[in-house]
């Protein structure tokens, strides 16, 4: 049974209680409608992180396969020097959008012109250009999948916040105000029935001392 709240049992409090009720009432289903959305928009991140985690994984193993290739027929030496200088530069700019107003991560990547191999084709092997390749394909989904992993990550940490509040305002708050509610009428009613009884009494005894 729901603990009652300390406060006078009057038709004032009576009357606030009703308000704060009502209020907690509109609250509560508010609050269940933004867990949903966020549960909604969580499943949807989520699957889109599976997806450009395993792109992720396939374009590096991708990667690592043509550099061990390219291994087989370059030195260590030669792959060092090629790949020494980049072929173009690549600036990361960090921003945050709005997601139900919480506040998540978007990452955009802007790229100067250029060659995406920093190397000439006479002294390499094909192997090695599918490595770079690979890696210059990787690199926007790993910057997606960052920002998408972090808002998943936030997302989960609200639904939880809005989960205990919407649990605290069903089976503790609610239940408070009606528990209240209901004693206060009772309190009321009985004193209703103790005054009309000692007005009874009362005309009881004033239509005796007329006789």
């Amino acid at each position: 049974m729901a603990s009652m709240m300390q406060v006078k049992p009057t038709r004032m409090e009576l009357s606030n209680l009703k308000k704060r009720r009502t209020v907690a009432i509109r609250g509560h289903k508010m609050m269940k409608d933004k867990r949903d959305e966020l549960v909604r928009r969580f499943i949807v991140l989520a699957r889109r992180n599976k997806e450009l985690r395993l792109e992720v994984e396939r374009k590096l193993a991708l990667a690592m396969q043509s550099f061990v290739l390219a291994r087989a027929v370059m030195s260590n030496t030669e792959i060092e020097e090629a790949l020494l200088y980049p072929a173009r530069a690549i600036q990361v700019e960090a921003k945050t959008r709005s997601v139900l107003s919480i506040p998540v991560p978007e990452l955009s990547m802007e790229t100067q012109d250029g060659f995406v191999y920093p190397y000439g084709f006479s002294t390499t092997g094909s192997d090695l250009d599918g490595a770079v390749q690979s890696l210059a394909e990787v690199l926007p989904l790993m910057l997606e999948l960052a920002e998408t992993e972090k808002a998943c990550s936030r997302l989960a940490d609200e639904i939880e916040k809005t989960r205990r509040r919407v649990n605290a305002l069903e089976y503790v708050m609610i239940p408070q105000f009606d528990e209240t509610i209901r004693r206060i009428r009772m309190k009321l009613e009985e004193n209703e029935r103790g005054n009309l009884t000692r007005l009874m009494k009362t005309k009881d005894m004033l239509q005796a001392q007329q006789k």
